[in-house]
């Protein structure tokens, strides 16, 4: 069990999760692994939003959603793995959809 306490301005609130582990009794351990998951996930999750704008996607149908999830984690490795041009995520694939040179170069990291 993990209880986190997050205190913004005057409010304070506190969310208990629960997750199963093969960890015994070290507690050091567990909290860094908790946090770094937690930090991996929220800076891809932030790079989806803001580069690829995942939140903003209206697919909605079938397996579509989970199709092209995995298509963007794929795009955001590749571009990611790039690194010839010293540019951010959004920028690099601007850049592959204007410059068919480029664009070559990024999947051919694949």
């Amino acid at each position: 069990m993990v209880e986190s306490v997050r205190q913004v301005d005057a409010k304070t609130t506190v969310e208990i999760r629960y997750f199963i582990s093969s960890l015994e009794d070290n507690a050091k351990q567990f909290a860094n692994s908790v946090r770094s998951h937690w930090g991996i996930e929220n800076s891809l999750h932030w790079i989806l939003d803001v580069a690829l704008k995942e939140d903003d996607c209206r697919i909605r149908k079938d397996n579509a959603p989970q199709n092209f999830a995995v298509m963007r984690q794929i795009a955001v490795n590749l571009l990611g793995k790039e690194k010839r041009v010293k540019r951010g995520i959004k920028n690099k694939q601007f850049l592959a959809a204007m410059d068919n040179k480029y664009l070559e170069r990024v999947l051919a990291l694949a």
